[in-house]
């Protein structure tokens, strides 16, 4: 069972995975781009990184820095899973370097990889840090962007219930979710992007599970005679 899992693992990720170039049409913040490939706009969410909102601290800044190296140019896509807001979860190229490391080496954003696992990410923005680059040369510790907007409640939750559904109640947390069905649907449909902690697409992983939406494994309950 073990085995088939791993297998099913590995072919729902290369079901996500596709490779290929594209022209950057324009640049939304820091870690979000829009891309032109064969005459059909596709919005990419650089993966493993979150620069900061464009109303916080360093956020023009943070885009500006994206905006001067990629805006009309052809970069390569590699795209790694596409999430509950129709985004394309990416890294993204130019000349052979990484635009997303870029941000995080130069302190234009943190690293945000799945569980912060990435060890490489891990390693930039340590570095970013220790020499001061970009928003950890502040005079004021930068707030990650995800505590910005908990701290601007009355803001985000406004752009959040714009054209929210009816049926979409109060509930900010995994642990007010029931199934992975009423995760999926507050996350998508009512905008909580609390419910993704990890920035990787998939909401309260602890009921869909990690990879691609898929639920997390039953538990089995094993009787002892």
């Amino acid at each position: 069972m073990k085995k088939f899992l791993l297998l099913l693992l590995a072919f729902c990720s290369a079901a996500t995975a596709d490779e290929f170039d594209a022209s950057v049409i324009a640049v939304m913040d820091g870690d979000t781009v829009m891309v032109l490939r064969n005459a059909e706009e596709i919005k990419l969410r650089l993966v493993n990184i979150d620069a900061p909102e464009l109303d916080q601290p360093w956020g023009r800044e943070s885009r500006e820095f994206l905006l001067k190296r990629v805006l009309k140019k052809q970069v390569h896509v590699s795209s790694h899973a596409v999430d509950a807001y129709g985004r394309m979860l990416a890294e993204i190229s130019l000349n052979g370097s990484s635009l997303n490391e870029a941000q995080v080496r130069e302190g234009n954003a943190w690293e945000y990889s799945h569980f912060h696992s990435n060890q490489h990410y891990v390693a930039l923005e340590e570095a970013a840090r220790k020499a001061h680059k970009g928003l950890w040369g502040q005079s004021e510790m930068p707030e990650a962007p995800d505590l910005w907007r908990k701290a601007h409640p009355k803001k985000y939750n406004l752009i959040n219930n714009i054209n929210k559904p009816s049926g979409c109640s109060n509930k900010h947390y995994c642990s007010q979710m029931s199934s992975c069905d009423e995760a999926k649907l507050y996350f998508s449909k009512c905008g909580v992007k609390s419910l993704d902690g990890n920035g990787d697409g998939v909401p309260c992983e602890n009921l869909c599970g990690a990879v691609g939406g898929m639920a997390a494994p039953p538990k089995i309950h094993i009787r002892v005679q």
